[in-house]
């Protein structure tokens, strides 16, 4: 049987991806407003079972005590679950579990400052508008970070890779014509938007991010007669999507040194013997686990360095005995 954790960790990748369809489709009205909803109940459902897992997986650790009156009208001093109109208790809400994950050092305040973001836009969707481009590409900065930090928390927290999954949002390009004249924000998206670009200029983005900034440029390709190629790549006959440095350090963190520490601290059993070595070769060839890049870009012939993702763990734990922790669910 599934712990509660692992059940909530499922059911919060099951919403994030309805987010991330919902707003890929090409025509749907309500797009911002849907995915804001749905991306919060994703992260809502990851941060319990962070939470479950950090507190033996006891339930009532989410739960919200009350002190109840007795009959002679005097308090209990035995503390109880508030519960809702149907009989069922009352959860913490998100907000408490962010400010006490951050507490905790589990969520940098660039991850705190997105969520917060995402909860004021969820909470006001009613004010905001689709026609209104500006606000759109606002919205998916914020969106984009979003499920970026929700692949990251997951394969921090639970070790979980969402490699197979296609975990990304639409450039804005993809889904307004070309030529589309934007629309003045009204009061309430200005103040959103002045308060996102607040945030991002004053915290600073780690392995979390406030808000992501993407840029699409169109290609046609000397090959290709019909059609154009769109990839994620380097290659001079697709459509480029490109990632500036600091997106592919945020990806692929790890440089040797680092990773090397990162599994004395994680396997009981590590050494950096040849095995390691061997095993790091056969991922190098992936890019989903290491990206490997020139330490001076505009010289071909400078030294590389190779930077692996935290997603090397799900092959590496294969290979070595996982540290055993007090908390672990």
């Amino acid at each position: 049987m599934k712990s509660r954790a692992r059940a909530l960790l499922n059911k919060s990748i099951g919403a994030m991806i309805s987010a991330i369809e919902v707003y890929n489709k090409p025509s749907f009205r309500y797009r911002e407003e849907t995915f804001s909803v749905l991306a919060i109940n994703a992260w809502e459902l990851l941060l319990k079972a962070k939470w479950l897992k950090e507190h033996g997986n006891n339930v009532k650790s989410l739960y919200v005590m009350e002190y109840k009156s007795k009959k002679d009208g005097q308090p209990s001093r035995v503390a109880t679950p508030r519960l809702t109109a149907s009989g069922n208790p009352f959860t913490v809400p998100i907000r408490y579990l962010v400010i006490k994950l951050e507490e905790h050092k589990f969520l940098t305040p660039a991850a705190r400052a997105n969520l917060d973001i995402l909860i004021d836009i969820r909470d006001s969707s009613v004010h905001f508008y689709n026609k209104n481009l500006q606000f759109a590409k606002t919205m998916q900065e914020v969106g984009c970070a979003a499920v970026k930090n929700f692949v990251f928390a997951c394969e921090d927290w639970f070790d979980e890779t969402l490699a197979d999954f296609n975990f990304f949002l639409m450039p804005i390009a993809f889904l307004t014509p070309e030529g589309a004249k934007a629309v003045p924000l009204n009061q309430s998206e200005a103040n959103v938007a002045e308060y996102i670009a607040y945030l991002d200029t004053n915290i600073e983005n780690d392995d979390y991010s406030v808000a992501v900034t993407m840029s699409v440029k169109f290609e046609r390709s000397s090959d290709v007669v019909d059609g154009m190629k769109v990839r994620i790549s380097n290659d001079s006959d697709a459509v480029p999507v490109q990632f500036s440095d600091e997106l592919m350090k945020a990806r692929f963190p790890l440089v040797y040194e680092t990773l090397t520490a990162e599994c004395r601290k994680r396997y009981s059993d590590f050494k950096a013997t040849q095995k390691y070595h061997d095993i790091r070769d056969t991922l190098k060839s992936d890019p989903k686990y290491c990206h490997t890049r020139l330490l001076d870009p505009n010289k071909p012939s400078t030294s590389r360095q190779d930077w692996y993702s935290h997603a090397v763990f799900t092959v590496l734990d294969g290979h070595y005995t996982k540290k055993k922790s007090a908390k672990e669910a």
